[in-house]
């Protein structure tokens, strides 16, 4: 009997039972559908879209990524890709399509010689930090462990140690694409240099990386770690002192300021339980000691209620925030902006939010960034942004979707009100998706170089077969 598949334009078709089997019996994976046992087994990140695609082709490897893509171009299927579903605005997956799912190919291989970890695309963050860190290693990523390193990287990616390392794509050393035609390249300073050069920011656009080459950086095992929970009432003082110290603080330093409602979890010292706070967060890249001397001043920007600043492992660290973002179990609406400065006004507002917050783990976030980052000219990657001094993203997330409509409301009016202080980039990754239009979320992340984005996606994939993105159209006038 027939399925009825959604198109990518937008129709439905009809694939036959036989035409399923021969193409299940092609792959080495699983091809999955609904009632199937295994279905449900992996949900995405956000409740918000949690969808019911057709299909989904569980891969082992390039191989059956390859055959994936073809079988879904023959029947101009709608197609999603995940890697570790952590996209908060529901790329992952899509409604009656069909999903490329990599979650099977988690492999990491490290050189401890040459320093280059060999990632495959659906590994994720904690994969990586695992193999890198039993060699004192590290490759710049994320702040999540459970987040997937394929979309991480191809949003640019951002964490603990960016200001010393950069963001992830300024470690990517070389990636096996598979394209919309169903080829396979390598993308490297070398070889496919224009689709290398869209990778590093460009995010989905371009094909499925199926493995990453990075260079890996020297860091711990063991870190600085600055973690200081201060009461979120006192942000309007605690903030601006934040920002002073930041702006003298060395490379070394990463920091961050976030306001949320700790949870009552054993784990959490009594005194912040069920409490409004602004944490005060900060790694040092270097040696442990040295670095609690330098981010002493952290922890003395006010009373706090708590102080869990210490030496610890940096994978203690990367999971630290790991129970704040349950797979599949929160509606999660996101908006970031890059500012330039920090100006007492737009500390005011960002304190005044963070004390507005309609749901306890819904988190206005202020990110430190400069340093190596803005040593990378803005024309050097996809990722456009990099004058910026901060990051600011206001992180709505909640359980009742009754409630959607008023916090998705709340989000836009706290990104409003901090608007006129920001460049006009934002970060894809930290950006979800209700009624936006991609490709005006792609336009305000990559400015200047959409223009060449879009030269590039025409050569590579000029249907725009991959679209369930931040999505770049292709140049008319570069199709071939």
């Amino acid at each position: 009997m027939p399925i009825s598949i959604a198109t990518v334009d937008g129709g439905r078709t009809s694939v036959d039972e036989s035409a399923l089997d021969q193409f299940a019996a092609s792959i080495r994976g699983e091809l999955l559908k609904p009632g199937d046992s295994r279905y449900s087994e992996k949900p995405v990140y956000n409740a918000m879209h949690d969808r019911r695609p057709a299909l989904i082709v569980r891969c082992t490897g390039t191989a059956d990524v390859v055959d994936a893509i073809k079988f879904a171009r023959q029947h101009s299927l709608l197609l999603a890709v995940r890697g570790g579903g952590h996209s908060v605005a529901g790329h992952s997956t899509c409604d009656n399509g069909i999903v490329i799912d990599l979650t099977r190919m988690r492999g990491v291989e490290v050189d401890p010689e040459s320093r280059i970890a060999r990632v495959q695309g659906g590994a994720l963050w904690g994969d990586l930090d695992r193999e890198t860190q039993a060699f004192g290693l590290v490759v710049p990523g994320g702040v999540v462990s459970e987040t997937g390193v394929a979309g991480l990287t191809l949003g640019g990616g951002e964490g603990w140690v960016r200001r010393k390392y950069g963001l992830t794509i300024d470690s990517l050393l070389s990636a096996r694409v598979v394209c919309a035609d169903g080829s396979v390249r390598t993308a490297s300073a070398k070889s496919e240099e224009d689709l290398f050069w869209a990778l590093r920011g460009g995010g989905g656009n371009f094909g499925i990386v199926t493995s990453f080459e990075f260079r890996a950086h020297p860091l711990g095992p063991i870190v600085a770690f600055a973690g200081v929970f201060y009461r979120a009432a006192d942000a309007a003082k605690i903030l601006p002192r934040w920002r002073d110290y930041c702006l003298d603080a060395p490379d070394e330093v990463t920091s961050v300021a976030v306001a949320i409602t700790m949870p009552a979890a054993p784990t959490l010292p009594p005194p912040i339980h069920n409490q409004a706070c602004l944490v005060i967060g900060g790694v040092y890249v270097g040696e442990a000691e040295q670095g609690m001397k330098v981010m002493q001043p952290l922890r003395e920007l006010g009373t706090p209620l708590a102080d869990i600043s210490q030496p610890m492992p940096f994978r203690a660290v990367q999971t630290a925030f790991d129970p704040l973002f349950p797979m599949g179990k929160l509606q999660s609406y996101w908006k970031a902006q890059n500012l330039a400065s920090l100006p007492d006004r737009a500390i005011e507002i960002i304190a005044a939010r963070a004390n507005q917050r309609p749901a306890p783990v819904t988190l206005v976030v202020t990110f430190q960034m400069g340093g190596a980052i803005n040593r990378v000219a803005a024309t050097d990657t996809a990722y456009a942004e990099r004058s910026a001094l901060w990051m600011s993203s206001i992180d709505g997330n909640w359980e009742n979707p009754a409630d959607n409509a008023k916090n998705i409301a709340w989000v836009r009016e706290s990104f409003n009100q901090i608007a006129p202080y920001s460049t006009g980039t934002t970060y894809t990754n930290f950006t979800g998706q209700a009624d936006e239009s991609a490709v005006a979320l792609a336009s305000t992340a990559y400015g200047a170089n959409m223009a060449r984005l879009s030269m590039i996606k025409a050569k590579y994939d000029p249907d725009n077969f991959f679209r369930l993105n931040a999505n770049v159209a292709p140049a008319a006038t570069a199709r071939v």
